[in-house]
């Protein structure tokens, strides 16, 4: 019997793209799978979307709205796979995204866990260009994190296929965060594995610039369970390995974060300025676009950035942003 993989979706309020999701979704090569779609409390017509597409391979659950966490938790529980493979509801992988990573891991790596390309799109997949970055590669475990958290990279969700061993051993999504919830539980996933085995040719495909998304908000609560969720994150890590490598990694995510927040949040700040310097302190400096580097350089990064957050300058002083914690997530405003 071929192994079964698991296809969990969270859904809010994703009605203009679920139907795209669902489908990239039912048309994998790789055809031994299940799908739970879990609607958490939608206003708009996605559970209708959802039961339109329900069938023997794809089941629909509605819950009261509770979060995303909460509703990958109710899918994770339904569950039967031997593999588990998430994707937001707004997101697509190829069609070949599963066998690829399958074949992977399914011959004498079932205590690995699998990465895949991905590239942003707004409208449509084909929009999508694949630039390589540092993370796309086979990595262990800690050096993985080193290199995402060192470099600001990223792995979305829909991006990993994960042996349902790994996935108990690294346990449920934390339902007490919001912002970055999913780069906690990825960060147990990588810690509960012995490599990550990357697969080039496994493609996802990442629905940015969506508005209202949670990875967009800068409310208190969200700065505070980005910063909670980080320091879960050491903790995780320090449990493997407390060196000074893997102290730099975890003060330059925190000095990013300590950019990233300015001006806002002042007591905030000075908590994770002092938890720097308890890791031995961090010489990251400000990443901006050169309009941004020049504009620092004359009046500083603190200046540039209040004329940033005010919105008086009329072209993007920073750029883009390549991720961050694995992933902005656009799902978990759930």
């Amino acid at each position: 019997m071929p192994p079964l993989v698991s296809i969990l979706i969270p859904c809010y309020n994703a009605a203009p793209w679920l139907a795209q999701a669902l489908s990239s979704a039912l048309h994998q090569t790789w055809q031994h799978i299940e799908i739970i779609v879990v609607d958490d409390g939608s206003t708009d017509q996605s559970l209708a979307i959802a039961q339109s597409f329900r069938s023997s391979k794809l089941k629909v659950i509605a819950q009261p709205n509770q979060g995303a966490s909460t509703a990958r938790n109710h899918a994770l529980r339904q569950a039967q796979g031997n593999f588990v493979q998430y994707l937001d509801a707004d997101d697509v992988l190829a069609p070949d995204k599963v066998e690829r990573q399958i074949d992977r891991l399914r011959s004498d790596h079932s205590d690995c866990v699998a990465s895949g390309a991905w590239a942003r799109f707004s409208t449509h997949p084909s929009e999508a260009v694949f630039r390589p970055q540092p993370l796309w590669a086979d990595m262990k475990p800690i050096d993985w994190l080193i290199c995402a958290w060192n470099g600001n990279w990223m792995m979305h969700p829909a991006a990993w296929l994960i042996p349902r061993t790994i996935v108990d051993r690294a346990g449920a999504w934390d339902e007490s965060l919001s912002l970055n919830d999913d780069g906690e539980y990825f960060c147990r996933v990588v810690l509960a594995s012995r490599e990550i085995k990357f697969c080039p040719n496994a493609r996802t495909y990442y629905r940015s610039n969506i508005q209202g998304s949670l990875s967009g908000l800068k409310s208190a609560a969200a700065w505070r369970s980005l910063w909670r969720s980080i320091q879960l994150d050491q903790m995780h890590l320090f449990q493997q390995e407390n060196s000074t490598r893997t102290r730099r990694a975890c003060a330059n995510r925190l000095q990013r974060l300590l950019y990233d927040l300015y001006p806002n949040e002042p007591e905030l700040r000075l908590a994770i300025e002092i938890e720097i310097q308890q890791l031995g302190g961090s010489n990251l400096s400000p990443v901006g676009s050169p309009l941004f580097q020049q504009l620092a350089r004359i009046l500083g990064w603190k200046l540039t950035k209040r004329l940033q957050n005010w919105n008086r300058v009329s072209v993007p002083l920073q750029q883009q942003a390549r991720g961050g914690n694995f992933s902005q997530v656009k799902t978990n405003h759930l």
